[in-house]
């Protein structure tokens, strides 16, 4: 077996798990904000990869300002941020790297809006990003941990995938 093999389909998208070394991955979901002047905020989910020392840097890299943030999340729910390709075929966007959104293939899954921060951070993602005063902030959600509140967390300095 290869150090990295699809193996099955992943629920009805079809997603799929990769396994490293015969131990299955499964994706880090996190969720990607933008507060708005009223201190809502409009949000897109984000599937594989959501931890910091990737999606923040990759964040920070690529989508640094609040135009190139909200441009990303104005384009729904993604499988991924930063790919290659769009659902398994060349990209015919005229980038090298960009998002792969739901919408490309077909599904509904526009931004979420929330009223308040409280209101971001109930939906279950490992990960929350928000995008406020001209940077990020990750913020560890403590899924698996019921009593645990989220928790500000650092992003790894570097530019990631240039």
């Amino acid at each position: 077996m290869n150090e990295l093999t699809t193996f099955a389909p992943f629920h009805s998208d079809l997603l799929y798990i990769k396994r490293v070394k015969s131990k299955p991955l499964m994706a880090t979901r996190s969720r990607i904000g933008i507060e708005l002047k009223d201190g809502s905020i409009l949000s897109a989910y984000h599937h594989w990869d959501g931890y910091p020392e990737w999606l923040g840097r990759i964040l920070n890299t690529h989508y640094n300002s609040r135009q190139q943030a909200a441009d990303l999340i104005d384009g729904g729910d993604m499988s991924s941020c930063w790919n290659d390709t769009i659902w398994g075929k060349d990209r015919t966007d005229g980038q090298k790297y960009g998002p792969e959104y739901y919408s490309q293939r077909g599904e509904d899954c526009p931004p979420r809006y929330d009223k308040d921060m409280e209101e971001f951070f109930s939906d279950n993602e490992e990960y929350s990003y928000i995008f406020r005063n001209g940077n990020w902030f990750a913020y560890d959600m403590h899924q698996f941990e019921d009593t645990v509140a989220p928790e500000p967390v650092e992003i790894p300095a570097g530019n990631l995938a240039v």
